[in-house]
C-alpha cells in the first residue's frame, strides 16, 4: 500500500487506513442488535414464554441455541415454576428468563421464586409494570413488559423497564383490544420509546425477522413457531393440529372479557356464537369454565379445549427441533437481508 510513495503520502494512508478501520468497527457495533447485549446472546431471537408450552426442555433448548428461551410460568403452581428454572440452570448455562403474567393469582410467591433462584431476565405482561418492576431491578434483574399500544408503550418506559415487547394482532393467544397489526405498531412504539424494543406477532421468519428490523426493532419474539417444536411441553394432538392449519383458521374472539386468538373448534364455536347473540360477561364466564387452555394445549382436547396459535400458524407445515428453527430462521434474516442489499429503484 505504502510503496514508492513519498513519506508525505504514506502519512496519509496511514490516516485514512486507520480512519476506515474505526468507521468499520463503528458499524460493526452499531450492527449488532441492542438485543443481544441486553440479553447477552448471540442471536436476537426471543422464544416467547407461553403457557402450558414453555417449559424448561424448550427454555433451555432455545439459550443453547443462541436464543434467550423463556418459562412460561403463567400455568404454573410456585413450586412447579421452581422445579423448571433448576431444571433449566442444569440444562443450559446461558442466558434464559421467565414470562410472568402480572395478574396471576400467585404473583408473589412467583417473584419471590424468581429472586430466590437468580433468574436475570423477566417478561412480565397482562398487568402494571409499576407494580414490580423496580423490586425486580433492585436485585438485579433485567425486565421487559409486552404491549399492544403506544400508551402502554410509554408507561412502561417510565415505569422503568430495560425493554419492551410490541406485540401486534396477529398473534396467538391474549391479544390487544385495539387490534393493531404489527407492520402497524412498531414504527409508531419505535418513535415513541427511547429503550430497545422487541416486536411479536406474525413472525415466523428470517424475512419476516428482517421486516421487524426495518421497521426498527431491536430484536424478535417468536411464539408460534416454538409450539411446533419437539421441546414445547404442548400436547401432540395440539402440535398436528397447528401444521394442519391453514389461512384463515384462528381468529381472535372473547373481546368482551380477555381478547384471544385461537384456532376455530368446537369450543371457539361456542363461543362466537355466545357472543353473536350478545352473551352476558357472566355467560361467557360459565361457557369459559376452568382449565380450557390446559384442556386444549397440553391435555390434546382439539373440539372441547382452548387452542391458542397465532395467524402464523397457517405457515407452519413441520415439527422440528429448537435449534434448527433458529438456525432456519437466522439463514434466511441473512439472506433476506443480502437480496435487500441488491435492489436497484
Amino acid at each position: 500500500m505504502f510503496l514508492n510513495k513519498s513519506p508525505l503520502k504514506q502519512k496519509i494512508d496511514i490516516i485514512l487506513a486507520g480512519f476506515i478501520i474505526k468507521i468499520i468497527q463503528q458499524n460493526q457495533t452499531l450492527m449488532k442488535p441492542a438485543v443481544c447485549d441486553l440479553f447477552k446472546i448471540k442471536y436476537p431471537i426471543v422464544q416467547a414464554g407461553m403457557i402450558w408450552c414453555s417449559g424448561w426442555e424448550l427454555a433451555s433448548a432455545v439459550s443453547n441455541a443462541g436464543g434467550l428461551g423463556l418459562i412460561g410460568s403463567g400455568s404454573m403452581y410456585p413450586e412447579v415454576l421452581r422445579e423448571h428454572i433448576q431444571k433449566c440452570k442444569q440444562a443450559t448455562s446461558k442466558p434464559f428468563g421467565v414470562n410472568v403474567p402480572l395478574l396471576y393469582p400467585n404473583i408473589e410467591e412467583h417473584i419471590e421464586i424468581i429472586i430466590e433462584e437468580g433468574v436475570k431476565i423477566v417478561f412480565t405482561s397482562a398487568g402494571n409494570p409499576k407494580t414490580w418492576t423496580q423490586q425486580l431491578k433492585q436485585h438485579g434483574i433485567t425486565v421487559v413488559h409486552v404491549v399492544s399500544n403506544v400508551k402502554f408503550a410509554l408507561k412502561c418506559q417510565e415505569a422503568g423497564v430495560d425493554a419492551i415487547v410490541a406485540e401486534g394482532f396477529e398473534a396467538g393467544g391474549h391479544n390487544g383490544r385495539e387490534e393493531t397489526t404489527t407492520l402497524v405498531l412498531l414504527p409508531m412504539v419505535k418513535k415513541a420509546i427511547q429503550i430497545p424494543l422487541i416486536a411479536a406477532g406474525g413472525i415466523g421468519s428470517g424475512a419476516s425477522m428482517a421486516a421487524a428490523f426495518a421497521l426498527g426493532a431491536d430484536g424478535v419474539q417468536i411464539g408460534s413457531l416454538f409450539v411446533a417444536t419437539q421441546e414445547s411441553s404442548a400436547h401432540q394432538n395440539f402440535k398436528e393440529a397447528i401444521i394442519k392449519s391453514n389461512e384463515g383458521d384462528t381468529q381472535l374472539t372473547l373481546k368482551q372479557l380477555t381478547p384471544v386468538r385461537l384456532i376455530k373448534n368446537k369450543f371457539f364455536k361456542e363461543i362466537d356464537d355466545a357472543e353473536k347473540r350478545g352473551a352476558s360477561n357472566e355467560e361467557l364466564q360459565q361457557l369459559l369454565g376452568r382449565a380450557r387452555a390446559k384442556k386444549g394445549m397440553f391435555e390434546g382436547d382439539l373440539e372441547e379445549g382452548e387452542l391458542e396459535i397465532g395467524q402464523v400458524s397457517g405457515a407452519i407445515k413441520q415439527i422440528k427441533p429448537a435449534a434448527v428453527v433458529i438456525e432456519e430462521l437466522m439463514k434466511d434474516f441473512k439472506e433476506t437481508l443480502e437480496s435487500v442489499k441488491q435492489i436497484e429503484l
